[in-house]
């Protein structure tokens, strides 16, 4: 998974970040104001896109972060087994399987095309 730093006064609220080398979603961020003698802190809460758990992080506002780069590419679907359907990337070809979330299972057919996350793991994020 690519990645690249930020400092944790940058990301705000729908931005991304990685949090235990897990990839989360930043749902909420709260800035204190300096100390008499330190800088100011920001608490960060997110949520894993793979697991969906909440993680937080607490440091001062300079701190560097880890944020992952996100593929969003496209993949037509060739067959569908139980929650797997095996998709083929519209660009490189590749074939492989990818876990249907339970909100596109009535949409999902053999040959229709989805977008999908690459975050190390491969997400499936929409059905066109």
């Amino acid at each position: 998974m690519e990645k690249r730093f930020a400092t944790l006064n940058e990301l705000k609220v729908g931005s991304f970040v990685l949090i235990d080398d897990v990839p989360c979603k930043v749902v909420s961020t709260i800035h204190s104001k300096p100390g008499k003698h330190g800088a100011p802190k920001i608490r960060l809460e997110a949520t894993g896109l793979v697991d969906g758990r909440r993680r937080s992080i607490v440091a001062s506002a300079d701190s560097r972060v880890e944020v992952p780069i996100i593929e969003k590419r496209n993949a037509q679907v060739i067959s569908i087994s139980g929650d797997k359907a095996n998709v083929m990337d519209l660009e490189s070809f590749e074939t492989f399987d990818i876990d249907i979330p339970d909100e596109f299972k009535d949409k999902i057919q053999e040959g229709s095309t989805i977008l999908y996350w690459d975050v190390g793991v491969k997400l499936m994020k929409g059905v066109k």
